[in-house]
């Protein structure tokens, strides 16, 4: 059973200045919850009990939040706040435990999963990029929670895949899978190769590498292995090229949708849908956005 997750966050944010220069962009929130909450609670519905978070000196604000706060929950006890008290406490279920560990330099998404090697141990892990949120609101499942699934059925390293306009391949990891092979939504199919944006006329395929990952152990070798590339960083795509090499790989492709919160625009698209289903805002949100005037 897949029991561990792992969450790079050290990253900067600098597409969210200045929003993130004192604030880490992960607790930027959509509605009441940050993002960095929707991802863990993702990862807790997938059956993972131990997130690991890799972090930076500056995202202290993260740990925090999944830290217990006793004297506002004493506060709130007093003042007969229960509601807002056992949201509080639902931050962290209990039996779940949150570990963090410093990514100490910026040597890409690589080198930050390899910082969390002596956490994970030889157990297979989830990777599950806090940027991008995967929304299973009307799946019975998760995509997640069925990608741990195939793997421990099969294996195999399973890797989240979703389609994207062919026109904007360029801009994504692309997956080649065999010739004329189809993947439908919530199918895991071997691939054959990974292509880093590549060309629009030369992209094998507009199947886009999402940002959810399930791993068995042996990346962590393959990835201590692997050379610095562009930008003298480590990256987890040429371990993932080594280990589909080695004993390969397969492409999950997703039944939810996905939100670039790492993106202004996708962080907007997020936090109206959220709004939208917010049991205390929903109704008014929706009356706002239908009294919008015209820009």
């Amino acid at each position: 059973m897949i029991r561990k997750a792992v969450l790079p966050v050290a990253g900067l944010g600098t597409r969210f200045l200045p929003a993130s220069k004192a604030i880490p962009k992960e607790m930027l929130t959509l509605v009441d919850k940050p993002v960095i909450q929707q991802v863990v609670e993702e990862a807790i519905a997938a059956g993972i009990t131990e997130i690991v978070l890799v972090t930076h000196s500056a995202k202290k604000a993260i740990e925090d939040h999944f830290d217990v706060n006793y004297e506002l929950e004493n506060e709130l006890e007093k003042r007969g706040k229960t509601e807002l008290l056992n949201e509080l406490r639902s931050i962290l279920p209990e039996g779940i435990r949150v570990v963090s560990v410093r990514q100490g330099r910026a040597l890409g998404l690589g080198h930050a999963i390899l910082c969390a090697r002596e956490v994970i141990g030889d157990e297979p892990f989830a990777v599950l990029l806090p940027d991008v949120l995967v929304d299973n609101y009307h799946q019975p499942q998760t995509d997640l929670a069925c990608m741990n699934k195939r793997f421990e059925d099969i294996g195999l390293a399973q890797i989240l895949v979703d389609a994207v306009p062919k026109d904007k391949v360029d801009q994504y990891g692309i997956v080649a899978l065999n010739t004329g092979t189809e993947l439908a939504a919530g199918e895991s199919k071997p691939m054959q190769a990974m292509v880093e944006k590549p060309a629009i006329d030369q992209a094998p395929s507009n199947l886009a590498i999402v940002g959810r990952y399930v791993l068995p152990a042996r990346i962590f070798e393959l990835l201590a292995e692997t050379q610095p590339g562009a930008g003298n960083e480590i990256q987890l795509t040429d371990a993932l090229d080594a280990l589909l090499q080695e004993s390969g790989a397969e492409a999950y492709r997703m039944q939810g949708e996905t939100y670039d919160c790492g993106s202004k625009l996708g962080y907007l698209h997020a936090t109206l849908v959220h709004a939208l289903r917010h049991p205390e805002v929903k109704q008014g949100f929706r009356e706002l956005i239908n009294n919008l005037p015209e820009a």
